[in-house]
């Protein structure tokens, strides 16, 4: 394990992030300047595909971290039977769950249950399949439904925040489901569908369409709303989410409901819209 992988085990996480969150949304022209400017230079960001391309007329580094793509930078896979890629960012891994086990990395793994934060609400996800992307500094920060849904239940699970770049996921026993998270259930017209919205290091929240900000506040126990009857349907490809900063959203479906394109795999560069399924014909049928 690297120095900097096992210095996150003794560091305080979330008063680190609570301190990224102050430079986050701090309005000093100097701060917010240093900010934009050192990341569209580290990880090259591409500002074209801004609907404002402008990085000096941001009112903070956060408004231009979570800045909104120019219509039609992005778009939907136009075959109707395709889930599309909830976000732009990476695949960390994809593939079956198997005996309601999630691959991490090499030699690591983790429980649907764990995940989630409640054995019942895993079980129709145990032998169904899973996608973990990550959203690297450099991407677009807004995550996007795959399919139509309706809002059931959102589960917030306290957490650790570690790091989740490829040498923490590879080396940190069970990470996603270690991590601060927001775990969020849609009715669809295949069944439950799950995507969740991973913290990490330096991470300073997560944001719905539907309540706004959901964390910070950093939690100590296990919160679950109950959005039921509240008519909050989000279609396909439409907006959900978005990171302050970035991280991972890892999308969950269950068994025979769709077949993951099988291009992906680890580390595969991907884009929101772009196929990440494809709904199985005779479930449609039936």
């Amino acid at each position: 394990m690297s120095l900097v992988t096992s210095l996150t085990y003794a560091l305080p996480h979330r008063y680190l992030s609570s301190l990224a969150r102050r430079l986050a949304y701090s309005q000093n022209p100097g701060t917010r300047r240093w900010l934009i400017d050192t990341v569209v230079r580290k990880f090259g960001v591409d500002l074209s595909e801004a609907a404002n391309p402008d990085p000096a007329s941001y009112a903070s580094f956060n408004a231009f971290f979570t800045r909104a793509l120019r219509e039609g930078v992005r778009v939907p896979d136009p075959d109707p039977r395709a889930l599309v890629m909830p976000a732009d960012g990476h695949i960390s891994q994809c593939g079956p769950i198997e005996a309601g086990r999630i691959f991490q990395a090499k030699g690591q793994s983790f429980t649907v249950a764990e995940l989630l934060g409640d054995t019942a609400d895993a079980a129709p996800f145990l032998d169904g399949s899973f996608a973990t992307v990550y959203l690297s500094p450099r991407d677009y920060h807004r995550v996007h439904m795959p399919w139509t849904g309706t809002l059931r239940e959102t589960v917030h699970v306290p957490g650790r925040l570690f790091s989740v770049g490829t040498a923490a996921v590879s080396k940190v026993p069970r990470l996603f489901a270690r991590n601060e998270r927001l775990v969020c259930h849609f009715d669809t017209d295949f069944g439950p569908m799950v995507q969740v919205m991973v913290g990490a290091l330096l991470v300073s929240g997560v944001e719905t369409v539907w309540s706004g900000e959901e964390i910070p506040a950093y939690g100590d126990r296990i919160q679950r709303k109950d959005w039921r009857g509240k008519g909050i349907t989000l279609q396909r490809f439409e907006e959900m989410a978005r990171f302050n900063y970035g991280s991972t959203v890892i999308v969950l479906l269950p068994k025979g409901v769709a077949d993951l394109e099988p291009t992906l795999h680890a580390e595969s560069p991907v884009r929101l819209g772009q196929r990440l399924a494809t709904r199985n014909t005779a479930d449609i049928a039936s």
